[in-house]
C-alpha cells in the first residue's frame, strides 16, 4: 500500500514538471476598428484581397457569433476587464481630455498576464482614457506602447481634431509614416525583440479601417472597378491584411509561430462603405450588424483547422480564456462575465454562455438567449408610451432600433421580423432576464465622472 502511495505521489510529481516546463503560448489579438462582418473573404467578401487575414481564419476556427459592443472603446474595455458595460461603465466613446475612462479599480488582461511572467505589449489605438497618466496604457498593465489613445487621427500626420496623438510608452514621439505600416512595424520589433523563453501578449488595435478614408495610392491598384469610400475602404483592409501577414511571418521567423495563439476581431459592425451582411443594421446599433464581429481564432495543431463555429460567444471571454492559458490566476479581477471557451474552440463543446448582454445605456440594451433575441430600450418605450417620439425624429436610421423586439436568429439572422406580439411567453422570460441583469447596471463613466 505504502508503495503504490509513494509510486501514484512520484508519477503526479513527474506529470507537474513536464506540465511546468511546457512553454505558454503567445498571445496575439488583433482588433480591426470599423471592419464589415462580411467584408473579408473568410466571412464571404468577394470585392476585397485579404489572402493572409483569410489563410489564418481557414487554418483555425472562424466564430460566427463572435459579439461585441456596438462602438469601440466599449468592446475594447469588454476585453480588457472580462466585464459587461454594465460593470464598467465604458457604455460609449471616451472623447479626448473627458475626465472618466477605464475604470482604475479594474484589474486589465495585461496586468493578469504580467502578473504571470508574460511582456505585455500594445500596438495600435487605446481609446480607454488618457486625461491623466494612471489611465494611459503603460499604467494599465502594459510594459510597452506604440501608436495612439483616440480614433479618427490623420493616418499620415497622427493629428486628430489639430492635436497630434502618437506615442510611444507615453511620451509624445513626432514620426513620419502611413499608421498601418508604423503599427505593424513596431509588432515585428517586439516580436523579434522578445526575450528568448519569456511568453509575450502582443495587443493590435489597427486604427484601419476607421475613417478618415485614407490609404497610399498604391493599395487603391487593383480596386479599379469600386469606386468612392468603398474603393478606400477597400486599399485600406488591404494594408491592414499586408501588416499581418507581415506580422505572422516575423512570428515565424523568431520561432514563436507553432506556439501562438492568434485571435482576430472587428471592435463593432462596420459602419458604411462596409458590408455586414446578411446581418442587419451598422455600427452604433443593437441589431445584429452593429454588434456582431468578424472573427476566428488560429492557432496550429491546438485549434483544429477548418472549422466554423456557430455557438455564441462574446469579446469578454477572451479575458479567463487566455489568463487560464498562460497558467495565470483570475483571483484578484472584479467578478467577471466571461467564460473560458477554449472547450468550445478544441473540443466542438457548447457555448458556455446562458446568455450574452449588449447594452449601449442601463435603459437600452439587447439580450441573446439560444437562438433568440430580445431588444428593449426602455426609455423609447415610454417615451412612446406617453406619445412622444415623433415628428423631427421620424424616419431616422434604422439604427434606433425599436423600443421592443424578438428576433429569431436561426430562421431570422437579418432581424426582419418582430416576435414580440406572437411570443408572450417567451417574451416575458426574457425581460424579466434583461431586468435581473440590469437591475444593478452601474450609470455611464462620463455622467459619474460629471458628479
Amino acid at each position: 500500500m505504502k508503495l503504490t502511495v509513494l509510486t501514484a505521489a512520484l508519477v503526479s510529481l513527474v506529470l507537474s514538471s513536464f506540465a511546468a516546463e511546457a512553454p505558454r503560448p503567445n498571445l496575439v489579438f488583433f482588433l480591426i476598428d470599423d471592419l464589415g462582418y462580411a467584408d473579408c473573404g473568410f466571412n464571404g467578401g468577394k470585392e476585397i484581397k485579404t489572402p493572409h487575414i483569410d489563410a489564418l481564419a481557414e487554418g483555425g476556427a472562424v466564430l460566427e457569433s463572435h459579439y461585441v459592443q456596438p462602438v469601440c472603446s466599449p468592446t475594447r474595455a469588454a476585453f480588457l476587464t472580462g466585464r459587461y458595460p454594465t460593470r464598467t461603465g465604458v457604455y460609449t466613446v471616451v472623447r479626448p481630455q473627458a475626465k472618466w475612462g477605464l475604470p482604475l479599480n479594474e484589474r486589465t488582461l495585461a496586468e493578469a498576464l504580467g502578473e504571470a511572467g508574460y511582456t505585455t505589449a500594445i500596438t495600435g489605438k487605446w481609446h480607454l482614457g488618457e486625461f491623466d497618466l494612471a489611465y494611459r496604457p503603460t499604467s494599465r498593465g502594459f510594459d510597452h506602447q506604440y501608436g495612439h489613445y483616440f480614433g479618427a487621427l490623420d493616418y499620415f500626420t497622427h493629428v486628430r481634431a489639430g492635436v497630434h496623438d502618437w506615442y510611444r510608452d507615453d511620451v509624445e514621439q513626432k514620426e513620419e509614416g502611413y499608421s498601418t505600416h508604423l503599427v505593424a512595424k513596431e509588432a515585428c520589433r517586439l516580436i523579434e525583440g522578445q526575450e528568448k523563453g519569456k511568453p509575450l501578449f502582443l495587443y493590435v488595435p489597427f486604427n484601419g479601417v476607421h475613417a478618415p478614408m485614407q490609404v497610399p495610392d498604391s493599395y487603391l491598384a487593383s480596386y479599379g472597378s469600386l469606386e468612392g469610400p468603398r474603393r478606400q475602404l477597400a486599399g485600406m483592409l488591404a494594408a491592414v491584411d499586408e501588416a499581418i501577414g507581415q506580422i505572422v511571418a516575423s512570428l515565424e521567423k523568431a520561432g514563436r509561430r507553432e506556439n501562438t495563439l492568434i485571435v482576430f476581431s472587428s471592435d463593432n459592425g462596420g459602419p458604411k462603405p462596409g458590408t455586414n451582411t446578411p446581418l442587419r443594421d451598422y455600427k452604433g446599433s443593437l441589431y445584429e450588424g452593429g454588434v456582431r464581429a468578424a472573427a476566428f481564432a488560429n492557432w496550429p495543431g491546438k485549434i483544429p483547422a477548418g472549422q466554423r463555429i456557430a455557438h455564441p460567444m462574446h469579446m469578454i471571454d477572451w479575458y479567463p480564456t487566455f489568463v487560464k492559458l498562460a497558467g495565470g490566476t483570475l483571483e484578484g479581477s472584479q467578478p467577471l462575465d466571461g467564460k473560458d471557451v477554449w472547450p468550445m474552440l478544441t473540443e466542438q463543446a457548447p457555448s458556455p454562455h446562458e446568455y450574452i448582454l449588449s447594452a449601449q445605456a442601463p435603459d437600452k440594451a439587447a439580450l441573446r438567449m439560444g437562438d433568440w433575441k430580445l431588444i428593449e430600450n426602455r426609455s423609447a418605450s415610454a417615451a412612446k408610451a406617453k406619445g412622444k417620439g415623433k415628428g423631427k425624429n421620424k424616419g431616422k436610421a434604422a439604427k434606433e432600433s425599436e423600443p421592443l423586439a424578438l428576433y429569431d436568429l436561426a430562421k431570422d439572422p437579418g432581424e426582419t421580423t418582430n416576435l414580440a406580439g406572437s411570443e408572450p411567453e417567451r417574451l416575458g422570460a426574457m425581460r424579466a432576464k434583461l431586468d435581473e441583469l440590469l437591475k444593478d447596471a452601474v450609470p455611464p463613466g462620463e455622467a459619474a465622472a460629471a458628479q
